[in-house]
């Protein structure tokens, strides 16, 4: 069982990749409604999708428009480093 503290890591990077998602893509945007609860389910990490849906329902408002964002996986952290040179100085 995930405690707080990993159900947070993994969702501050779930939710991370997304806004950058957003950013990258504004017609993806568009289709969320104003107040819309966003709940982000990863289908590679079935113990936080499930945690997620959980937390969804019970801090949703009334009235509220939930929009489930499905996430195939999260693709590993590259560095945008270009041509990187160490230089060593002799002590």
């Amino acid at each position: 069982m995930m405690t707080d503290e990993e159900i947070f890591e993994r969702n501050l990077i779930l939710s991370t990749e997304f806004d950058r998602y957003v950013l990258e893509h504004p017609e993806f945007a568009e289709k969320i409604p104003v107040n819309a609860q966003i709940v982000l389910l990863p289908e590679d990490d079935p113990e936080l999708r499930q945690k997620n849906i959980e937390i969804a329902k019970a801090q949703r408002e009334s009235g509220q428009p939930v929009i489930y964002v499905q996430i195939e996986k999260v693709a590993p952290q590259m560095s945008r480093l270009i041509n990187p040179v160490l230089r060593t100085e002799a002590a």
